[in-house]
């Protein structure tokens, strides 16, 4: 099971980068656990400083922007 993570303040950009990836985990048929991280301190463990981050089995995939259905799609089959 693939484990996915958003982390984000809880922005426009955030919130659309998650439901991104709920949709593009429903579209792959995966069974993935995906959880959005909000809280600034547990992001500050990540040592991420632009947000939105999509991050796969613990790599961080994308940061600092929106990443697409498809985009996504594409970084669930690695």
């Amino acid at each position: 099971m693939k484990e996915i993570k958003v982390l984000g303040p809880g922005c426009a950009r955030c919130r659309t980068t998650y439901n991104n990836v709920l949709q593009a985990v429903k579209e792959s048929g995966l069974e993935a656990k995906v959880e959005k991280i909000e809280d600034i301190m547990e992001m500050m463990k990540y040592n991420v400083l632009s947000t939105p981050v999509v991050m796969i089995d613990e790599e961080i995939k994308t940061k600092g922007r929106v990443a697409t259905v498809a985009e996504i799609l594409e970084l669930l089959k690695e």
